[in-house]
Formats: structure tokens, sequence, C-alpha cells
């Protein structure tokens, strides 16, 4: 398979956390293992993953005790040559992609950090972070523009300010960085007993690295909610359909 977009690295590894519960989905299991079209969140998550083209190793942190099972799950979804990796996720998201990083072999530079929740984020997507890490950039998220109106609130529900929202994205996943750079953000943050930061690139503008933020894309939304759900389940109709009326 012919890369979407050319990356002149030796190696990029996806990273995926898919050890959380999901209670706000209220599916009483792992929400990465949740079907969504016939098929789990995770494998979704994996199969666009790879289908970039640049990826060359997964690590996937999984429910605790249920690696093996992950690992049969997903190991169809890799193309010839790349490696897999399934290990045990922790209690919170930082602590699995730091076990998932881990894991990596040592030939990767460019590391994608990607929610399995955003299962629908197109091919593309990850191709186009991890080409901005391999031109320069240390850290790279994918964003949207804000639509709504948004309120800093206080303690009280009382506004404090209203942002300019032209200036704010909505921040999705795959997430790029240098693995030096992630590595180093993960380990400065278990330094200081921080757990409160909900994504890694939180993590490394914490420790004063730029971070830079390119299109994101509408599909790469967050599986969150149970409304979330139909309107993955109505994506896909329309990916199929899109497919079958292909010549």
């Amino acid at each position: 398979m012919q890369p979407i977009v050319e990356v002149t690295v030796a190696a990029v590894g996806l990273v995926i956390p898919a050890a959380g519960l999901g209670e706000r989905l209220g599916v009483g299991m792992p929400k990465a293992l949740f079907a969504v079209g016939g098929e789990s969140l995770l494998v979704h998550a994996v199969r666009a993953g790879t289908a970039s083209g640049v990826v060359t190793s997964v690590v996937v942190a999984a429910p605790m005790g249920q690696a093996a099972s992950v690992h049969s799950m997903i190991e169809r979804e890799l193309p010839a040559g790349a490696a897999l990796r399934v290990v045990d996720g922790g209690a919170t998201r930082q602590a699995s992609v730091r076990a998932a990083l881990a894991e990596l072999p040592a030939d990767v530079r460019v590391v994608l950090v990607h929610d399995a929740a955003r299962c629908l984020a197109p091919a593309a997507l990850f191709a186009d972070v991890a080409a901005a890490v391999a031109g320069g950039d240390d850290a790279v998220v994918p964003g949207l523009g804000v639509v709504d109106t948004l309120k800093e609130v206080g303690p009280l529900g009382e506004v404090i300010a209203t942002p300019d929202r032209s200036r704010l994205r909505a921040v999705q996943t795959p997430q790029g960085f240098t693995r030096e750079i992630l590595e180093r953000a993960h380990h400065e943050a278990l330094r200081r007993g921080d757990n409160d930061v909900s994504d890694d690139a939180g993590l490394v503008e914490r420790i004063g690295c730029p971070v830079r933020v390119i299109p994101g894309h509408a599909e790469a939304f967050k599986v969150t909610r149970p409304l979330d759900v139909e309107l993955a389940e109505a994506v896909l109709t329309s990916r199929r359909g899109t497919v079958e009326e292909s010549p």
C-alpha cells in the first residue's frame, strides 16, 4: 500500500489507549470493544490508522486482563510487516499511553496517539499528522473551528468571559509527536503526579513545547454518548453506499 502522504521517517508508531470503561456511553463494557456497524470501535480505529500507509507498528493498551483477546481481534487488520503489541492498560488514560509507549519498537521516531472512540477518523488524517511531525514539528494535533458560542463560567454558574471563538479549536486525534518529546512529557507528568490532562498535547504544552494545529475532519468525532453511536452508524452506512456506487 502506498502512503497517502509521503513520510520520510524510518518508522511511525500508532498508540491506542483502549482501556476506558466509557461510562457516559452506558454500554456496560469497555467502550473500545463496543460494536458500531458490526465491528468494535477499536477495530475501526486500527483499520483507519493502518490504511494510512504510514504506520509501521501498533501498540494497544487493552482493558485489564483482555490483552490476548484484543490481540486476536485486531491482528488481521495489520498490513504485512507491521508490528503489533497489546498490553494491559492502566487506571488512567495517561497510564495507558505510558504503558504503550514503553512497548514501541526502538526504531519508531514519530508517535501517533489515537483514541479508539474517534473510530471514524479517516486514514488521510493519520497520514497528514505524521507528515507534519516528520516535516519538523515536535507536536501536531488536528482540530476544527468552534461553531457554538462558548462561555467561561465560575463556581456559581456565573459567566466570567466569552472567548473569541475564532481563536478556538476543538481538538481531535490522532495527535502526533516526536517520540523524544512525548516520552519526556509523560515522564515529567509522572514526576509531578499530574493526572488531570485530557490529551497528550496538554502534557506536551506543560513542558513548554509548542503544539501546532492542522485541519481536522468532521468524521473524527468522539463516540461518547448514545446519540454519537447513531451518528457513527449513519456515517458508516453512507460510506458503504459510496463504495457500492463506485464503478
